[in-house]
């Protein structure tokens, strides 16, 4: 057989090859596809979840069903969809917590965010914010470490739980202000709203959205969010990477799609396709921004979801967090 002939022998064959891919993205979907949430309805990742399964599905054709699977600070939820069968109809809307934090900090994790998930695409990203009670009477973040320095020990800070990034970003907080304040974790952000304007913690962490009501009403005091720029839902929150001290704080919570591992290749494309065109609607875009939402579509995901984990990574070697 001629080098020629032997050639257009093996483009054939690698066009045959092809064809069970093409079909499949061609078929993709044929049922109802289920978004697994790894938190209770209303949190800020069910919001995403809700805001995006509709239009999803419309461009799909199919139902986009949002699961709620609450419990191990969203890693049950994730740990499903790792385990689901790849064929892209077990979605996780994943967030920092379940996907990148967790198999840095538990050695009894059943899956690892990077290898056993494929990031399909990201959505958006919110800053988080510390907050102080108004009877300390600080007004910026220069004032805040100041505060705390003179009393090292003495002063507490609330977050939604151990290793979720509202802790990492207290423990970098700490870090960069040289201050040492006692972590108290809880469950979830109602709890930590009561002990706060009751006065059982001096500071806390919160997913901006939470918090916004209450520092609009005058009850918290906003110390600074914890990403480098200023939120457009809350212009007149300063960044805390604004005071000189605090430069290298930027950590906040973020929101994207996901699904198993080894989902095919032509099924990711489709739904990175669909999610991007969902994202570019006024009213999803508007519904998510209204909310403290900054929409980040365009970006590369698994690069990202890598960089990220890394940027956890620093974190939680240096504050040494550990969960069983």
């Amino acid at each position: 057989m001629s080098s020629l002939s032997r050639r257009t022998l093996a483009l054939g064959l690698g066009a045959l090859a092809l064809l069970p891919a093409l079909a499949q993205e061609a078929s993709y979907p044929t049922r109802a596809l289920t978004l697994v949430v790894g938190y209770s309805p209303g949190g800020s990742v069910d919001l995403v979840a809700r805001a995006v399964a509709p239009e999803l599905a419309r461009r799909l054709g199919q139902q986009v069903v949002v699961e709620n699977v609450a419990g191990a600070g969203g890693t049950l939820g994730a740990a499903k969809v790792a385990a689901a069968r790849p064929d892209g109809y077990t979605l996780l809307l994943g967030s920092p917590s379940e996907v990148g934090i967790n198999q840095l900090i538990s050695k009894s994790s059943r899956y690892d965010g990077l290898q056993d998930l494929a990031a399909v695409g990201m959505i958006g990203a919110q800053p988080l914010v510390l907050v102080a009670h108004p009877r300390t009477g600080l007004s910026d973040a220069t004032a805040f470490q100041a505060f705390a320095a003179r009393q090292p020990g003495k002063f507490s800070y609330a977050t939604s739980g151990n290793g979720t990034p509202l802790h990492l970003a207290g423990e970098l907080i700490k870090r960069e202000g040289g201050v040492d304040l006692v972590h108290v974790p809880y469950r979830g952000a109602p709890q930590m709203v009561t002990d706060l304007l009751g006065g059982q913690v001096d500071f806390a962490v919160f997913v901006l959205s939470s918090a916004l009501p209450h520092i609009r009403e005058g009850r918290m005091k906003a110390i600074g969010l914890t990403t480098r720029q200023r939120s457009a839902a809350a212009r007149e929150i300063p960044a805390l990477a604004e005071t000189p001290r605090f430069a290298a704080v930027d950590i906040g919570v973020w929101f994207g799609l996901f699904a198993p591992a080894k989902t095919p290749a032509p099924v990711v494309a489709r739904l990175q396709r669909e999610l991007r065109e969902v994202l570019r609607l006024p009213e999803v875009a508007g519904r998510l921004e209204s909310s403290g939402v900054t929409m980040t579509p365009d970006l590369d995901a698994p690069r990202f979801v890598r960089d990220e984990v890394e940027r956890f990574r620093r974190i939680v070697e240096f504050a040494r967090i550990e969960t069983p």
